[in-house]
């Protein structure tokens, strides 16, 4: 009985309304992860925000698109690149291959007596591997 009365056209429109309100909700998410990662907003900025998108979610979600749409894709690189880093960090150190400041240090020092670098590459090379 339900089945009759179920055609393809509103198999469709269901389709279409679900994937739109599927779409809403990422783009809340998106927002809301945004508001909370922005390190150039203070607390009170973040909490007004997160008020406005709340109680006026539409109007508040299109406001924080145009008003912050532009830092949205800095602060996904961002948090890509803090992500890589902390990913590539974690592989060297589990394979072992990081070096100490003392193995790099006899590095620079085999390079200076050898020739490849002079004293003052090797003090400024050296304060670099020190701080």
């Amino acid at each position: 009985m339900l089945g009759s009365d179920f055609g393809s056209g509103q198999v469709l429109w269901s389709m279409l309304w679900f994937f739109l309100f599927f779409i809403w909700i990422w783009i809340l998410i998106t927002v809301f992860a945004d508001i909370f990662r922005s390190h150039d907003l203070s607390g009170w900025a973040k909490a007004i925000w997160v008020i406005f998108v709340i109680v006026i979610p539409y109007l508040g979600v299109f406001v924080y698109l145009i008003a912050r749409g532009h830092k949205m894709s800095e602060h996904a690189l961002e948090a890509a690149q803090a992500q890589d880093a902390a990913a590539r960090q974690y592989i060297q150190q589990a394979a072992g291959t990081t070096t100490s400041a003392a193995d790099e240090l006899h590095r620079l020092a085999d390079l200076k007596e050898k020739g490849v670098i002079d004293d003052a590459e090797f003090q400024k090379l050296k304060a670099k591997v020190v701080s």
